[in-house]
């Protein structure tokens, strides 16, 4: 589903006994408790109470993962070089780049880009966990982990927390997407 600027996951859905299938290019919440898929049958005719085995896109998914976990570290490296007023304004995490918009008082320099660029390949490089707990989201927000452009949030949520800096997290934000489970699993960040 697509959710805080991460594209939805795409795969296929292909009855139990291989009668039909359809490719599944994306995922869409339009209300709450309801999940749709889009995409186009390629095989066969579906029909209502035909049990399904879906199946996604594992590949995807992993270039997914990657370029989600690094718009983390890219945050913390942004605020890290160019100071804590940097906020996250949107972004866009696909499989093959992710685009991260923030709010800051003027350009980014090539020696600043050249710094947090190396700031969030030394986090890459430690190769340490990537966890996630569920908490409260008023105990989340006093343990430090940073909330996103008011964006809901339920009475519990996702707290991620990665990478080190001077023995603690380096990125501690709030987060329903999927990622990577070791920062070394991104590979090189550019």
């Amino acid at each position: 589903i697509e959710s805080g600027g991460q594209v939805s996951d795409s795969g296929t859905l292909t009855a139990e006994k291989g009668e039909w299938q359809i490719r599944v290019d994306g995922v869409r919440r339009p209300a709450a408790g309801i999940i749709t898929h889009i995409g186009e049958v390629v095989q066969g005719s579906p029909r209502v109470g035909d049990t399904t085995v879906a199946q996604v896109d594992g590949a995807r998914r992993a270039d997914i993962q990657r370029n989600h976990t690094a718009t983390h570290l890219l945050h913390a490296a942004l605020r890290t070089v160019l100071g804590p007023h940097v906020k996250q304004a949107g972004s866009l995490v696909a499989p093959d780049r992710l685009r991260f918009d923030f709010v800051h008082f003027g350009p980014v320099t090539p020696e600043q880009s050249t710094k947090i660029e190396r700031i969030v390949n030394a986090q890459v490089y430690r190769n340490v966990p990537v966890t996630t707990e569920v908490r409260s989201t008023d105990e989340a927000i006093a343990a430090g982990a940073m909330a996103l452009f008011g964006e809901k949030y339920g009475d519990e949520v996702r707290v991620l927390s990665m990478g080190l800096d001077a023995d603690k997290n380096y990125s501690v934000e709030l987060c329903g997407g999927t990622h990577v489970r070791r920062t070394g699993d991104i590979g090189l960040f550019k």
